[in-house]
């Protein structure tokens, strides 16, 4: 199994960070990871627990289709995705240090690697590490960019 995660500080109360991640998923989700190339939810309504969407990346030249969903989600602080046939998982955990400012914690955990890809383990680790720290940059510089201050 590989786990990383990478956090950042932004200069946004958490509600700005929530709504920007989690009620504007379906549009910003492809614009803090690029590698998004289509998304489609499968499910009606808002992001809530058992919501479940689509998406095609393309990662490093390869192109995955995958299908995940919402399980977990506490307004303003937290929300989670699990793959439903692909091993993965994400969460986005924020933390604020004062009315202005919010630690955000983002996760990403892939399950057990098939056999021919044990080999590679460090290598895998190492790109997920990069992607995971890419998407925390994205996500401060969208928000501080796009989000009003107060």
């Amino acid at each position: 199994m590989i786990s990383t995660e990478s956090t950042v500080m932004i200069q946004r109360p958490p509600e700005a960070i929530f709504a920007f991640v989690v009620e504007d998923f379906l549009v910003n989700y492809p614009r803090w990871s690029p590698e998004v190339k289509s998304l489609k939810p499968l499910s009606e309504g808002p992001l809530m627990p058992g919501w479940k969407a689509r998406q095609v990346r393309v990662d490093q030249g390869r192109r995955t289709a995958t299908d995940f969903q919402v399980v977990g989600l506490e307004r303003p602080h937290y929300v989670a995705f699990r793959g439903l046939k692909d091993p993965y998982g994400i969460e986005f955990r924020l933390q604020p240090q004062d009315r202005r400012r919010t630690e955000l914690i983002f996760s990403f955990e892939l399950g057990r690697l098939g056999l021919a890809f044990r080999p590679f383990e460090k290598l895998i680790q190492h790109a997920v590490q990069g992607g995971v720290e890419r998407v925390t940059a994205n996500l401060k510089m969208l928000i501080e960019t796009e989000t009003p201050a107060d």
